[in-house]
């Protein structure tokens, strides 16, 4: 048995990754009255978590809005098919599995020792849009958290040369789906607490075999360090995401450099090339400081 202190430590947990969850929800309207949501459930924490709190949601919601949990069993050698309906139909939740044998494709496609995970991430994806129109569902929900989004951010600038991340809400390239990501601004570390503290059966991310030491393994293992070392940093990382000043990077196809001139008028934030740089001491981001100052005061 639980003792009180562990209880209550727990449902602090809970309110604080239920409001970042609201917060993102409102911040980025990922959902409207009436919507159908199809939150796509891996086993894995993340999805379990996500699940968990927008069905809490829902039941405290201004407006109403439908869930159906979807698993894609893509029929890894040793996948545990029974776990997830087992869960699910506990819940209470609408759910589907929807059973289609990636695994082989991607074994068939790629030569022994290459990175599965790009290619099982593309087919994943194309099944997953077609069951949410066969479904009608209106959003498609993933359990990707902020720091999936830092990690990202640093991946597509070591590896591919871009500043990009990954936005917590998105258009799918067909334009026919809406991607939301409520936990965009959950960190990890809570996200595994709750997932622990709620002992959800949790399916390991492994079955596939999937390579060690990947690009991303290596950038979360950076990330980590950073946040023993640097408590704040990552924060501070995620905070600059929402506060993109164009004018000062280098991409000619985002800002006009070139048509640049001079005007009679003060210009934003353009006269700071001889000044140097001053820095705060790291500070959360104002969502997160919202959410434990409503804790506090509760």
């Amino acid at each position: 048995m639980l003792s009180r202190k562990t209880r209550y430590q727990n449902n602090k947990l809970h309110k604080r990754l239920r409001r970042l969850a609201g917060t993102a929800i409102a911040d980025f309207n990922m959902i409207e009255a009436e919507d159908r949501v199809m939150v796509c459930l891996s086993g894995g924490k993340d999805s379990y978590v996500l699940l968990d709190i927008l069905s809490n949601l829902q039941l405290h919601a201004p407006m109403g809005f439908e869930l159906i949990a979807v698993n894609l069993d893509q029929k890894q050698p040793g996948f545990p098919a029974e776990v997830l309906p087992e869960y699910l139909s506990g819940t209470g939740i609408p759910f589907r599995i929807v059973e289609q044998d990636t695994y082989s494709i991607v074994k068939r496609v790629l030569s022994e020792g290459k990175t599965t995970c790009s290619l099982c991430s593309r087919l994943r994806r194309g099944v997953l849009y077609r069951v949410a129109s066969e479904l009608g569902a209106t959003k498609i929900a993933l359990g990707h958290h902020r720091d999936d989004i830092l990690e990202t951010l640093f991946l597509n600038m070591f590896y591919g040369g871009k500043l990009k991340a990954m936005p917590p809400k998105l258009v799918s390239d067909d334009g026919r789906h809406i991607v939301i990501r409520p936990l965009a601004y959950c960190k990890e570390k809570d996200i595994a607490a709750y997932a622990k503290s709620a002992a959800f059966p949790i399916i390991p991310c492994n079955l596939c075999g999937s390579q060690p030491n990947l690009q991303r393994q290596v950038i979360k293992e950076m990330l980590q360090q950073w946040d023993k070392r640097f408590p704040g940093r990552l924060e501070t990382m995620f905070r600059s995401l929402q506060n993109v000043q164009l004018s000062h990077l280098a991409d000619t196809s985002n800002f006009d450099f070139k048509s640049l001139v001079t005007q009679d008028t003060p210009f934003a934030n353009g006269d700071t090339a001889f000044d140097a740089e001053t820095f705060d001491r790291p500070v959360e981001e104002m969502v997160f400081s919202r959410v434990e100052k409503t804790e506090n005061a509760n």
